[in-house]
């Protein structure tokens, strides 16, 4: 993976910029927990075109909330696409479809407008304000479907 994949962008920023090998380590380790333990997960997304990684989705539960977040984050390179949409709606399809979760929610940090309109898109409405990892969300929250796609 191109060195560039992790150089600092407005938004990596805002959340202290590019992520230490140790926490990153301890983050997939985190992530790997989740598919045996809980049965889900993270997600790479891949183009179609030439399989090359372009970011992550998925479904992640916190303990803290006792909820499941649908998640996604792409390069920068990447945005504008549609493609967080995409892999986001696939992973909400499947979520509903395996897991007995009443409602999916997704944690948008204040100032992260794309992820409110991709959120939106998906149908997601705000729930609450909240904290992760000691700074603020906005948790929007999508209820099952009374009937599923397929």
């Amino acid at each position: 993976m191109p060195s560039s994949t992790f150089m600092p962008t407005r938004r990596s920023t805002v959340s202290s910029g590019p992520t230490p090998i140790k926490q990153a380590l301890e983050r997939l380790t985190a992530i790997e927990s989740q598919w045996t333990e809980r049965g889900h997960g993270l997600c790479a997304i891949e183009l179609k075109s030439n399989g090359e990684f372009i970011g992550r989705s998925g479904l992640q539960y916190w303990e803290q909330f006792d909820e499941v977040e649908l998640g996604w984050t792409l390069r920068a390179d990447s945005w504008g696409h549609g493609y967080a949409t995409e892999a986001a709606q696939a992973c909400l399809d499947w979520g509903f479809a395996n897991l007995d979760a009443d409602y999916f929610t997704a944690l948008v940090r204040p100032g992260n407008e794309a992820s409110v309109k991709v959120a939106e898109r998906l149908g997601f409405t705000p729930r609450r304000e909240d904290h992760l990892h000691d700074r603020p969300v906005t948790v929007y929250a999508l209820g099952r479907p009374t009937q599923l796609p397929g």
